[in-house]
């Protein structure tokens, strides 16, 4: 293996993903190609890279580098380029400058031994230069992570995330157990720690390993897949496969975990295994509700039903059967649970159900997120939180204030888009539910599940062991919408009505997927905020009101592709526009983005009329627009639910994503004036009908479809349900037989 001193001139490519990179530097007088997984580099700076040369038959000679050791620039001018190449946080080009010039050839040394010194740099203030020492720190610190994690093919993103939990420790602690890395950090998979683990000479038959790999397929499964446990025949499976080994030798380490508890293996009819975490939260979950329904023994509401009348009368109105038999029930029961589709007065029941209660009662009103609560506030008048802020997350150890101990202040609690809560989020919920207080479960029982584990609306109802109400009939003002309509008859199995005149839905027929994304692109840009008669800008009107809907996420009319071609359209690049390259993602000012994974940590700040009001947590699915690009300081500020401010620093990049085109599954708990959809082909698993229902029913105004017939009959014929393996609704059967209810 050869060894090769060298300064680099640039990256010509570089993967973000996994750290490969294409790099030109300058050894002697020469210059030179090193291609291999590697450090993110900057101009000017020196490393020792150890390969060997090989001949590429387009791009000739390159070194292959399987290590490299990063040497501190010496020279000032590559002192000041790596200081302002964007690698450590609040240090951009006219700062590093300002840094230089005043320490000279000291620069380094300053910040690695004397940091504190930096207060003598010009118009450095006391948190400024405290700020740029600590990035330092923690950048230093990092790239010799990523040096030591990169001889084991560790991704240059984990490296980077590794290194932050670790610090100075992470090489010790990774050659001790790199299976710690599955259990402490998310992203981290157990193909990557195995790696480390095999090249450290981890037995393949190491009790560590064979338990690293039966939690993290369960973790996995939870994840991926929403399951909260597996049958064990199948987790031996998988984990024999995964670390090809015989299955008795897992079976063995499935008893060793169980009889320590992290693992918990329930005998029924199929053996299940659960982590402990979801085992424990399915039970409080089915323990509280029963406790709940027990604590409101069922009682006729006296003068109920005169109290409906005068309301259909105020509101001009008449309720049918089954609204009518919801709103009662909501005033006898302690626990009561709301289902229906589009255009069966869910909405209208829950104002009805506020106006009454309200009287003599605190209502309470919320939804899983920031977009579902704004819709539920809209439509009540009534003030609704997202269960994050309801329950008051935050804290230093980031759990939630409002809980058993601290209970949420309100007599009866009205929660919207049900399907869209998870096990853990429910668990969290009914911690805070007071005994005594009425809680209304409402949502849409036919949509996708929720992205987190566990299947809590379903399960519920499966249960039959809660009340509830399931809405079927259509209210005849919203029987000529036929968005309402066709949402009803996809239900069904039928095929939706197209292209009727004067109608809210409509199909463009485009036989193949290119075709399908430039027909999306000029329905979006043009056609459709014509049609819609929008005096405002066309780009401006068009990211605010019409959202493109994708069932896959890749293919040309999969959501990257369709991303990428409407962020040209609508926000292309210009001379004074500012932009951040994360990745293969171009961000900018004005683009519409997305959370894409739950945030506790991260903060955020909105004005308020008694000033600034400061908080943490951005959760998955939050969608906002970029309002500032700070190149100099590689970060950007994103503006979510028009009043929450988020800083987003380079490294926290990989959790936003491009908004003009969703997943259906993102969708969820949101509405929009317009839905535009690709219905162009993919995998069956993607292509069912509850997914259609799902984004049909995110229309308000209109609806159209871009693709081929027969598609559109594919996903109406797939009424297949990715099952998930849960037992809330046996639980939840037992607890009630434990806890029977007054009048039972």
């Amino acid at each position: 293996m050869e060894q090769v001193e060298a300064s680099v001139l640039g990256t010509v490519y570089r993967n973000a993903e996994n750290g490969y990179s294409v790099v030109m530097a300058r050894m002697g007088r020469s210059e030179i190609t090193i291609v291999g997984t590697l450090p993110e580099l900057t101009q000017g700076e020196q490393a020792v890279f150890s390969g060997e040369w090989v001949e590429h038959p387009q791009y000739g000679r390159q070194l292959k580098c399987a290590a490299c050791q990063l040497q501190q620039p010496t020279t000032l001018l590559g002192i000041e380029r790596y200081l302002g190449s964007g690698l450590i946080q609040g240090v951009g080009p006219s700062t590093a400058k300002l840094i230089v010039r005043h320490f000279g050839e000291e620069t380094l040394t300053v910040l690695s031994e004397h940091p504190e010194r930096l207060a003598e740099v010009p118009k450095m203030g006391k948190k400024r230069w405290k700020q740029i020492a600590e990035a330092f720190r923690e950048q230093q610190t990092a790239r010799e992570a990523m040096v030591f994690l990169q001889t084991y093919g560790v991704p240059a993103t984990l490296s980077v995330k590794i290194s932050k939990l670790y610090g100075e420790r992470t090489p010790a602690v990774v050659r001790q157990n790199p299976y710690r890395l599955c259990e402490d950090l998310e992203g981290v998979g157990f193909l990557t720690a195995d790696r480390i683990g095999t090249a450290l000479g981890v037995a393949a038959d190491s009790e560590g390993r064979i338990q690293a790999a039966l939690r993290y397929i369960l973790k996995d499964a939870a994840a991926s897949m929403g399951h909260v446990y597996l049958p064990r025949e199948e987790l031996e499976r998988k984990a024999a496969q995964l670390l090809r080994i015989d299955a008795a030798l897992c079976a063995r380490q499935v008893d060793q975990l169980a009889l320590n508890r992290d693992l918990i293996v329930q005998e029924e009819e199929a053996v299940r295994v659960y982590l402990p975490a979801y085992d424990s939260a399915e039970r409080e979950v089915a323990a509280r509700l029963c406790e709940l329904m027990a604590a409101l023994p069922p009682s006729r509401s006296h003068g109920a039903d005169k109290e409906v009348r005068r309301f259909e009368k105020s509101q001009g109105i008449s309720f049918g059967a089954q609204q009518r038999q919801a709103i009662i029930k909501a005033m006898e029961t302690g626990v009561l649970v709301i289902t229906g589709g589009p255009g069966t007065g869910k909405t209208t029941i829950i104002n009805c159900i506020i106006a009454l209660m309200s009287r003599e009662n605190e209502v309470v009103l919320c939804a899983p997120t920031g977009r579902a609560a704004k819709r539920m506030a809209e439509a009540t008048g009534c003030e609704a939180k997202t269960l994050h802020r309801l329950l008051e997350y935050g804290g230093e150890d980031s759990a939630f204030a409002r809980n058993q101990d601290n209970p949420i202040e309100g007599d009866c609690i009205i929660v919207d888009e049900m399907s869209m809560v998870d096990l853990q989020l429910m668990k969290a919920l009914l911690r805070a539910v007071e005994l005594g207080t009425r809680l209304l479960l409402v949502g849409d029982a036919d949509q996708l599940p929720s992205v987190g584990a566990g299947n809590v609306l379903g399960d519920i109802l499966t249960s039959g062991v809660v009340p509830h109400v399931r809405l079927t009939e259509i209210f005849r003002q919203e029987e000529s919408s036929r968005i309402v309509v066709n949402a009803h008859r996809i239900n069904r199995g039928e095929m939706p009505l197209l292209n009727e005149r004067g109608t809210d839905f409509f199909f463009e027929r485009r036989a193949y997927p290119r075709e399908a994304a430039n027909t999306i692109v000029q329905l979006v840009t043009e056609r459709l905020p014509r049609f819609l008669g929008s005096g405002e800008d066309m780009a401006d009107f068009a990211v605010r009101h019409i959202q493109v809907l994708a069932p896959a996420k890749k293919g040309e009319c999969g959501v990257a592709a369709l991303n990428t071609l409407l962020q040209s359209a609508l926000n292309p690049p210009e001379l004074d526009k500012p932009q951040l390259t994360y990745g293969e993602t171009v961000f900018r000012q004005g683009d519409k983005v997305m959370q894409t994974r739950n945030d506790y940590q991260i903060e955020w700040r909105r004005e308020t009329a008694a000033g600034w009001e400061d908080g943490a947590g951005v959760f998955n699915g939050d969608v906002g627009f970029i309002t500032q690009v700070d190149v100099e300081e590689h970060c950007l500020t994103v503006l979510f639910d028009e009043e929450k401010e988020v800083v987003y620093q380079s490294a926290q990049l990989e959790n936003l994503d491009l908004a003009y085109c969703l997943s259906v599954h993102k969708s969820q708990g949101s509405e929009f004036p317009a839905v535009v959809m690709p219905v162009v082909g993919g995998p069956p698993m993607l292509l069912t009908r509850n997914l259609f229902y799902t984004a049909l029913t995110r229309a308000r105004s209109l609806v159209v479809l871009v693709g081929r017939d027969e598609v559109i009959g594919q996903l109406v014929e797939n009424d297949h349900i990715l099952g998930r393996y849960t037992s809330l609704a046996e639980r939840l059967r037992t607890m009630a037989a434990l806890l029977p209810r007054e009048g039972a």
